[in-house]
């Protein structure tokens, strides 16, 4: 469930925080401002101003909605 680009575009021009869930564990969770993206990756700034390079297969989502996450995101284990 790869995040689209029209998602990315929306969320690079309207300067939204977004929250990346990368695993079932909260606090693993990434914040931060998209600022470009390939077929493959994405890159955030962080608050802190750092810039990090996330897949895009994670679960990306406004980081003002509480984490709710689809069925089915991450396999038991």
């Amino acid at each position: 469930m790869a995040v689209s680009e029209q998602q990315l575009d929306a969320y690079r021009q309207s300067g939204e925080k977004i929250r990346v869930v990368r695993d079932d564990i909260e606090a693993n969770d990434v914040f931060g401002i998209v600022v470009a993206w390939d077929n493959a990756t994405v890159i955030l700034r962080k608050p802190s101003r750092r810039v990090v390079k996330l897949s895009r297969s994670y679960y990306y989502m406004s980081a003002a909605q509480d984490r709710v996450l689809p069925d089915g995101l991450f396999p038991s284990s």
